[in-house]
């Protein structure tokens, strides 16, 4: 029996546009834009691990918020995605894991082509701004 895998994406909102990123070429979602964040590790909470996932990918130090919603998904066994709401404590951005980010729209968001695990997000993150 396969185990659940729990990952945490952080969605950062300012003036009605999310912050998003595009993961750098290679390997399984390489090239596709996502909400920033990754695998829970054994021991930590989802808080802990949307803190360490944007300090590691992205150099910047952010506030976890509330749940905002979640979405399984199958890869390689199942998977829970745990969307958090998150602030960012400071601006000065590092890439490590990304080639580029922007601040969108969600109409902007809903072109582009992105993780399918992050897609099913959308209709949370659509009620969320409406």
């Amino acid at each position: 029996m396969d185990s659940i895998q729990h990952s945490v994406a952080g969605i950062a909102i300012e003036h009605g546009k999310v912050f998003i990123a595009r993961r750098k070429v290679g390997g399984a979602l390489g090239g596709k834009w996502e909400f920033p964040g990754g695998k829970v590790e054994p021991g930590e909470t989802h808080e802990q691990a949307l803190i360490r996932e944007y300090a590691e990918e992205l150099r910047v130090p952010i506030t976890p918020g509330p749940l905002m919603g979640s979405a399984s998904f199958e890869h390689r066994g199942v998977h829970i995605l745990h969307a958090y709401r998150v602030y960012f404590q400071e601006y000065g951005i590092t890439l490590s894991e990304h080639t580029e980010w922007r601040w969108a729209t969600l109409e902007a968001i809903q072109a582009l082509d992105f993780a399918g695990s992050d897609r099913k997000l959308f209709p949370m993150l659509q009620a969320y701004l409406h």
